[in-house]
């Protein structure tokens, strides 16, 4: 059998290479040529009534053409190949070609018995992972039995507060197939000891671990308020987490670096990426002060982005902080592990763009801002529910939203291509422009001295808050149209659907519990943990193992946080505004 050599095309001379470099530029000249006539003929025809603005206020020029790519990076260095430095085009080499992005539905309400009846309907429905809401006494390190939890307990999210409630909520559930994301903040330390604790009562080791604890505290002084320590040991126990999983749960990521607070607080696109990138850095440069190697740990760092209405920005924004991400960790932290430069994103399409008013239209909006997701390249993706804005979802909403992904993923052959729109004018020079923002942010930011003084002088809050305001003049003024509510409305926009509500019975219950608890535990045990716990925290010693004591204990919530608070003191914000 005879064989067909195919040659190599030849190597272009000197002379050859200018001559294209020529004609290049010829082309591009008369390009430039074509463009002027066309906007001066263009000109003649009046635009319609509108900004032709980005949802951030950033100007879009009616045409993208390669002359705005003209100074752009050469293909490689810039966008590159999926799975290859700068990832620009996606963290894998096949993306969707080979798995699908991960379905995760941001699920908890009422008691751990109630959310893991829930978990178990998604799975059933074909959810591929789960994803934890906690109320609002959990997010704030209280039990459901303190005095400032009533009333609030299991309304927003579960009620977890202590190792049982974990163990309820994860009943029937083969946490080393399953992959779990908590959010969770201020006390990010504690429920997920609880979480590995629950883990090794159904014999599962740390090291057979996959998922998430958002545990991003940087965020939260930013944007959403969920705070329990002051800065500096908060970040103290993200290290310490770091540290711990790096050696005992290596699948496991310690951190989930937040835009999405940050953009349904008020920012901008561009505010969103450069601050969560910033945050990034943060952590990584803490890791390192530690004494880290930073490639033991930035692997295992992961992130997580708000998308909202403007399509193409959302996709570009993705796109911009792959590029970043891995340049930065390359060029300035010194790592040599492409895993540590692999930017990898949980999304979630943006409550803050659902409305009351017919409130239907939000299964529109959250398709829209899913198929951005999906073509910006997630790895994982939560789909609101058309009601959440008006209570928890009902299992109803829920099902279309994870329909939604669903008919992405198996009717529209999105998932067919990899990066499809990258080459569009648009969208690189969207990318280019978001990424240099991104620098004039980080340049500002690094000006005042960093992050933390950076929240610790309210620049963070302000930036986010101003711009909070002058999308919110937009709406009020009928600049920026939102249907149903500004604009396309019925009159009344009554809402006539049914909304999910939580038993009041429930927290009585749910209080019950904790009593039973502190009844049947051994009290000596819980004092030993607490106690060695808040030697721990006083000496400079890893958090981790005192904490996981104290769970395997039955040590509550506020007792454990309570332990480390005498040593660490509560923060409270200062007054900017």
């Amino acid at each position: 059998m005879s064989t067909v050599e195919h040659d190599l095309p030849p190597t272009p001379d000197t002379a050859d290479l200018a001559a294209e470099i020529e004609r290049r530029e010829a082309e591009l000249e008369a390009l430039r040529s074509r463009l002027a006539a066309w906007e001066e003929a263009s000109a003649a025809t009046p635009s319609r009534d509108d900004s032709f603005t980005s949802i951030s206020g950033r100007e879009i020029r009616p045409l993208y053409t390669p002359v705005d790519r003209q100074d752009a990076d050469g293909y490689l260095e810039g966008i590159g190949l999926p799975g290859e430095y700068p990832f620009t085009r996606g963290p894998y080499a096949t993306m969707y070609r080979t798995r699908l992005w991960t379905m995760r539905q941001f699920a908890g309400f009422g008691s751990a018995e109630e959310t893991n009846a829930r978990y178990h309907y998604l799975l059933r429905n074909g959810q591929t992972g789960l994803s934890v809401a906690f109320d609002f006494p959990t997010l704030m390190g209280y039990d459901s039995d303190h005095p400032r939890s009533l009333g609030e307990v299991g309304v927003c999210g579960v009620a977890i507060s202590s190792l049982a409630d974990m163990e309820t909520l994860f009943d029937g559930i083969p946490l080393d197939e399953v992959s779990v994301s908590m959010t969770i903040n201020g006390p990010a330390i504690i429920l997920f000891c609880f979480y590995v604790a629950a883990a090794e009562k159904k014999g599962i080791s740390p090291d057979r671990l996959r998922g998430t604890v958002q545990n991003d505290i940087l965020k939260e002084y930013q944007a959403q308020h969920a705070w329990v320590f002051p800065p500096e040991p908060a970040l103290r126990a993200i290290v310490d987490m770091f540290e711990w999983c790096s050696e005992h749960a290596p699948k496991y990521n310690p951190i989930s670096i937040s835009g999405y607070h940050i953009r349904e607080a008020g920012s901008t696109a561009g505010q969103e990426l450069a601050f969560t990138l910033k945050n990034g850095f943060e952590y990584v440069e803490r890791g390192i002060a530690r004494g880290l190697d930073v490639d033991d740990f930035a692997p295992r760092l992961s992130f997580f982005f708000d998308i909202h209405n403007d399509f193409f920005e959302e996709i570009a924004k993705l796109r911009a902080a792959r590029r970043i991400w891995a340049r930065t960790l390359r060029e300035k932290y010194g790592s040599t592990n492409p895993e540590s430069w692999r930017l990898r994103t949980h999304c979630q399409t943006a409550g803050v763009t659902l409305t009351a008013q017919q409130p239907e239209n939000n299964i529109a909006r959250v398709a829209y801002q899913a198929m951005a997701a999906v073509l910006g390249g997630t790895q994982s993706l939560h789909t609101n529910s058309m009601d959440e804005t008006l209570a928890l979802p009902t299992e109803k909403s829920v099902r279309i939203a994870l329909r939604t992904q669903q008919i992405l993923a198996s009717e529209t052959g999105v998932a067919n291509t990899i990066d499809p729109l990258a080459g569009s004018f648009y969208v690189e020079q969207l990318t280019d422009d978001l990424e240099a923002e991104a620098e004039e942010l980080f340049a500002e930011i690094d000006g005042m001295g960093g992050v933390v003084p950076g929240i610790e002088g309210g620049w963070f809050q302000k930036e986010i808050a101003n711009s909070a305001m002058r999308q919110q003049v937009e709406i009020e003024s009928g600049e920026r149209l939102i249907v149903g509510v500004n604009a396309f409305t019925d009159g009344g926009e009554k809402v006539e659907i049914d909304t999910l509500k939580i038993d009041p019975a429930m927290e009585a219950r749910q209080r019950e519990r904790m009593a039973r608890l502190r009844e049947e535990r051994d009290d000596e045990a819980v004092q030993r943990a607490l106690s060695a716990l808040t030697h721990a925290a006083r000496e400079g010693e890893n958090l981790v193992p005192r904490i996981l004591d104290c769970a395997r204990a039955y040590c509550t919530l506020y007792e454990i946080r309570f332990a480390m608070e005498e040593v660490f003191g509560a923060y409270r914000e200062p007054v900017f505004f």
